[in-house]
């Protein structure tokens, strides 16, 4: 966004007064960073049960909201924070924006790719702030395999798999199909890594797998995406969580011609034959408060983000486009 609500400049000096919807990790971390931040100031809580937002609210002095719906009607507000689960991004997000509000959002933005086009738009015409959470960015595995690709000279193939064992699977709404969406369209840092280093992807196949146990709850998931990119990079993203398995497993591979590159969340290896090579992998701590740290430089000066609405969209539709392959199980192709 290049618009600054005029409220937010360099010689303004009152606080950023800020609202949060959602009362778990993201939020306290995000909380905890506003409180600690002498440009911002958290006023109020919205989560999803009273108890737990008094508690909330004590342990950093906000005011507990009744819902999110009288939050982001708040007249003291400036900014909104979604920290709450999937299902209700999208909606939160265009009843903040109606109101005036700047918005940060975990992503994804929605569920749905036309309410998160409404979004975007309604948040160009408010000139109003609309940033979509993507640390995976900001972490440094990515960064070290962006500045590792030339390495391996021009990409042909990648492979990004993260399998996590869970015994037994949580009843939270990461394991429920409605709140939390389609694995991949919900954990769509895997698909985003993916646009971000590759660019425009032209098709996608996928198939997914659930191991359901109740009603809008599974125990366990799998899903397998390959990409096809019009630079003609093949890429594969394997995503699967809960039960069913027994070994963990977290790898990027990047296959070159001239070279593979091997990385796991704390190191990464050049491959060239008999010759492997070291590389450093940047930390993952710290990246909530980084990426609330970058909004307040924002709104306080317009110093640009690391991530625009435009390429999380677009990582959105990628993954809107594995969802449908998967229940048409028929190749997706994406046309701009």
């Amino acid at each position: 966004m290049t618009n600054i609500d005029t409220r937010f400049g360099s010689s303004v000096n009152s606080p950023i007064r800020v609202g949060i919807v959602g009362t778990g990790f993201a939020a306290k971390l995000r909380a905890e960073t506003i409180q600690a931040d002498g440009r911002s100031h958290l006023v109020a809580v919205a989560g999803h049960t009273p108890e737990k937002t008094a508690e909330f609210c004590q342990g950093f002095g906000a005011e507990a909201a009744v819902s999110w719906r009288k939050l982001v009607e708040r007249d003291d507000l400036d900014l909104v924070i979604v920290c709450t689960v999937n299902r209700d991004h999208g909606a939160i997000v265009l009843a903040a924006l109606e109101n005036d509000k700047h918005v940060v959002v975990e992503y994804p933005l929605s569920l749905d790719v036309s309410e998160a086009e409404r979004a975007i738009e309604l948040a160009a015409q408010k000139q109003k702030l609309l940033h979509i959470e993507h640390i995976e960015l900001l972490g440094g595995l990515h960064s070290s395999i962006k500045e590792s690709l030339p390495l391996v000279g021009k990409v042909f193939y990648a492979r990004y798999i993260t399998i996590t064992p869970q015994h037994p699977a949580p009843q939270r709404w990461t394991y429920q199909h409605s709140l939390f969406g389609f694995p991949l369209v919900g954990a769509i840092s895997r698909l985003h890594r993916f646009t971000d280093l590759f660019g425009e992807v032209t098709s996608v196949n996928c198939q997914a797998q659930f191991w359901d146990s109740q009603p809008d709850f599974y125990k366990a998931c799998l899903c397998n995406a390959q990409l096809r990119f019009a630079n003609g990079v093949v890429a594969e993203a394997v995503y699967g969580k809960g039960e069913t398995f027994w070994q963990s497993e977290n790898i990027f591979t990047i296959y070159g011609e001239a070279g593979t590159l091997v990385f796991t969340p704390e190191s990464g290896q050049l491959i060239q034959g008999e010759n492997r090579r070291n590389l450093k992998v940047g930390t993952r701590r710290g990246l909530f408060a980084k990426d609330t740290d970058m909004v307040l430089e924002y709104l306080s000066n317009g110093t640009p983000l690391y991530v625009n609405t435009s390429s999380s969209l677009y990582a959105l539709k990628v993954a809107d486009a594995a969802r449908r392959s998967s229940e048409t199980r028929q190749t997706i192709a994406l046309i701009n």
